[in-house]
């Protein structure tokens, strides 16, 4: 079963792919911005954040042993 984070980036890289299929141009309608190249860097940004979360999630551990003779 995907955590929380693993789907998230599952969902992340199904936008970038979407994205990337058909660009856009950036253009301003009644004031609004949309800007489709920074919210593909920002996706991007995301993505690699996450990436590095889920390496993490497991993260450095110790373990304790003992030897008996």
């Amino acid at each position: 079963m995907a955590t929380d984070l693993e789907t998230a980036l599952t969902q992340i890289n199904t936008r970038i792919l979407e994205i990337t299929a058909s660009p856009k141009p950036n253009y301003t309608v009644d004031g609004q911005s949309v800007k489709w190249g920074d919210y593909l860097k920002q996706l991007l940004e995301s993505r690699k954040l996450l990436a590095e979360e889920i390496q993490n999630e497991d993260g450095p551990y110790e373990e304790r042993t003992q030897v008996f003779t």
